[in-house]
């Protein structure tokens, strides 16, 4: 499974699900996803999901269920591919100031469940160069990301659960999203629970997430 950061205007545009529908042609895919199936086929792995092109956001059912289920999903892959296009393959990533520290990779909200619920997650520097694993460089994103290292290691999604309420939506206090709705879609997961997909409601679906935090805990953090 692919996490990435989605990339603006000026850059490589992101294909969508109708649009990789309607290539026939390999050369016609973007550079991205042909690396990361490239980076897959490596590992003898003949199958990749990626948000992009795997979701059709112009069914709401569907793109509802797939937001309920991304924490799910992500859990359940093989191996997660974290794509750093903004880091360096030839810096250290443990050095203080690294590009790897300061990768806007770890300022969205939706990579941070990309981060917490596979096992196996692969860091990739901009020239698609596996840099290590996330349990390799746990002590650094703690100290980046205020995440308890332990999560990090294969099997640390179990504990999740286990971390006070309070803790897990620190994790998340700085990071951003393009559509502000998605500050609690993204959290979902983390927190087991679902609420009803509605955009256009602003702030509103950060209040209804909470609601239902409170309603499944007993935590009063």
């Amino acid at each position: 499974i692919l996490s990435h950061v989605w990339r603006q205007k000026g850059d490589e545009p992101e294909q969508t699900f109708s649009e990789i529908r309607g290539i026939r042609s390999a050369k016609n895919v973007s550079r991205k996803l042909r690396q990361c199936c490239k980076h897959a086929r490596q590992q003898g792995i003949h199958w990749v999901w990626a948000d992009t092109c795997c979701i059709d956001r112009t069914n709401s059912v569907e793109l509802s269920e797939a937001i309920n289920r991304m924490f799910e999903w992500y859990a359940g892959a093989s191996v997660c591919y974290a794509y750093l296009h903004d880091v360096k393959p030839s810096e250290n990533p443990a050095g203080p100031g690294s590009s790897f520290r300061r990768s806007k990779w770890f300022t969205r909200v939706w990579t941070l469940q990309e981060l917490l619920a596979p096992d196996h997650v692969t860091f990739l520097s901009s020239g698609w160069r596996p840099i290590g694993g996330k349990d390799d460089f746990a002590k650094q994103i703690q100290e980046s990301t205020g995440i308890n290292a332990e999560i990090l290691f294969p099997g640390g999604v179990s504990i999740i659960k286990t971390i006070p309420v309070a803790l897990r939506f620190s994790w998340a206090a700085s990071r951003k999203a393009t559509k502000i709705e998605d500050e609690a879609y993204a959290l979902m997961g983390i927190f087991g629970v679902t609420i009803q997909v509605l955009y256009g409601k602003g702030r509103q679906a950060f209040m209804r997430l909470q609601e239902e935090v409170w309603a499944t805990t007993r935590d009063q953090s």
